[in-house]
């Protein structure tokens, strides 16, 4: 159990700052693209680049533990945001497993946002 409490914060901050850095990087590669999808959602598509790097940016520091509990509350806003925006759509089952993920991901950073980082992190608990 202590090896949980431990190294617990230092895993699910690399794993959910993974899923960003990724997903971040993913799309350097067709940034026209995503913006596209953007316009699909309703915003506007100038906003592609501020979001890839904000998803890179926020994965990084969540992976590691700098700012913590401010990005964690600015990842679980975009998230819910994001889920909201391109992924609620009751009828459709895949969409909905979407935007379910995104509520999992804005409850699993909001508990660093209330507990802090861990032991494993530029940030002091």
């Amino acid at each position: 159990m202590q090896a949980l409490t431990t190294f617990g914060p230092l895993v699910g901050r690399v794993l959910i700052g993974l899923l960003f850095l990724l997903a971040g990087l993913g799309k350097l590669g067709d940034v026209q693209g995503f913006s596209g999808y953007l316009a699909s959602g309703g915003l506007p598509a100038v906003l592609a680049w501020p979001a890839v790097i904000f998803e890179i940016v926020v994965g990084v520091l969540l992976i590691v533990g700098y700012q913590t509990r401010i990005v964690a509350l600015l990842i679980a806003a975009f998230s819910i945001v994001a889920g909201l925006l391109y992924h609620f759509a009751p009828a459709d089952q895949m969409q909905m497993a979407m935007f379910l993920k995104n509520l999992a991901i804005a409850g699993g950073v909001l508990m660093f946002a209330l507990h802090g980082p861990g032991r494993y992190a530029l940030d002091k608990a």
